[in-house]
């Protein structure tokens, strides 16, 4: 009886441990089909990949008439300025008129910062038009121990402006100056609050409503992104002043928003020698046919002063674009572009963004630039820095941080020969 009963209670335990097996499966299951999508807004946000439907992208070199573009002649005389007007119509805003006047100013000079390492400008650009101005804050720090002028970095600013204290009393990885520095490097910034708020019920203040009081109501005006955008140019302006910089190698960075603005800036204004976009996603670097994270409703529905009235036409028919962001990472070509994302930031795309750079290869080829974009996407903490096309997919979440930045100046390194 007792052996009866042992082997009784032995399969008893058995089962147990296969029911609870089975229910571990089943939860498991359940919470990694659920990861794979989310809430947000009120609508589903997709994670899984086998998810992303079926989409045909525009042809970056097929012009809106069909006609093929297979010489760069051709690509600057037709195709591009058509992709530019497509872009500016459709989604960031067109390119308000000229001004009064720019004006420069220096408001601070340091020939000692960072122990002796640095000289600090802090300059004022002041713009005017009918009237109106607004005066946009630059802190730049220049090598001090160079024999010409500086080739540099200018971070459009989207977060504290403590991240870019020109004191140094405040030092933070997002801006990591004395690294730079130290590289050889200026590093410029300014913040993009000093020209339109970001906030969906005042964005209007500052730039727009001073200065450009015409865009606001227009379709195709420009609204946050294109204004920031705008501000980058107008500080261009002022490095073409300055012989303490190489005005031929300035490279311009943004995360997240600031990734997204660095991107149409530098597609805008042929000026910048580089982009270096961090973790820009949707309407960044990231493909919006794929409906993975962010998608176009979902971000005009949570930041409408960000995109021109036009894009919103295309929330719940993106197929219907007629671009897409590949065609934004084309109109950069031939200078060199990089582009990152995090592990802990599918919300930006990451496998979107880099099929991005992909698809704009076409247009570097045209140039007969050398990029080594692998065939699939790469592994994390891989980084691609000997091409004209860069991007690296590292660990964390989403950031600009040393890691960012230690590559952007091996890819700045690798394109301008140093």
């Amino acid at each position: 009886m007792n052996k009866i009963q042992s082997i009784h209670k032995a399969h008893t335990k058995q089962l147990v441990k296969v029911i609870f097996l089975l229910y571990l499966f089943l939860f498991m299951s359940a919470k990694s089909k659920a990861q794979k999508t989310d809430k947000f807004m009120g609508e589903t946000v997709n994670y899984d990949e086998e998810a992303v439907p079926a989409y045909l992208l525009p042809d970056v070199l097929k012009t809106g008439n069909g006609k093929k573009i297979t010489s760069v002649k051709n690509w600057e005389a037709k195709r591009r300025p058509e992709i530019l007007s497509l872009f500016e119509e459709n989604i960031y805003g067109k390119i308000p008129p000229r001004l009064d006047s720019l004006k420069f100013m220096i408001s601070n000079i340091d020939s000692n910062a960072m122990n002796g390492k640095a000289l600090l400008k802090e300059i004022q650009i002041t713009v005017w038009r009918k009237g109106n101005f607004i005066s946009i804050p630059l802190v730049i720090f220049i090598p001090n121990h160079r024999n010409k002028p500086a080739p540099a970095f200018l971070l459009i600013n989207n977060r504290s402006k403590k991240n870019t204290d020109p004191t140094r009393v405040e030092k933070s990885t997002f801006w990591p100056a004395e690294m730079i520095i130290d590289s050889g490097y200026a590093i410029a910034a300014f913040h993009n609050a000093d020209i339109t708020p970001d906030r969906k019920d005042s964005y209007q203040q500052g730039l727009l409503e001073k200065i450009f009081p015409e865009e606001i109501h227009k379709p195709d005006g420009i609204k946050a992104i294109g204004a920031w955008a705008w501000a980058a140019s107008g500080v261009m302006d002022y490095f073409q002043t300055d012989n303490d910089l190489d005005f031929n190698k300035i490279a311009i960075v943004g995360h997240s928003r600031g990734g997204k603005t660095a991107l149409w800036a530098a597609a805008q204004d042929q000026r910048f020698a580089m982009v270096l976009s961090s973790c820009s996603g949707s309407t960044g670097a990231a493909l919006a046919r794929r409906r993975y994270g962010e998608t176009v409703s979902l971000i005009n529905r949570q930041f409408p002063h960000w995109f021109n009235d036009n894009y919103k036409k295309y929330n719940n028919q993106v197929d219907h674009l007629p671009v897409d962001q590949h065609m934004l990472i084309g109109l950069i070509a031939p200078r060199p572009v990089y582009v990152t994302n995090a592990t802990e930031d599918r919300w930006a795309d990451p496998r979107g963004s880099f099929l991005a750079l992909v698809n704009a290869k076409p247009v570097y080829d045209l140039y007969k630039k050398k990029t080594m974009l692998p065939a699939s996407f790469p592994d994390t903490n891989s980084p691609i820095i000997h091409s004209a096309i860069g991007y690296h997919f590292r660990d964390g979440k989403h950031d600009l941080n040393v890691y960012d930045w230690t590559n952007f100046i091996k890819f700045a390194n690798y394109n301008y020969k140093r």
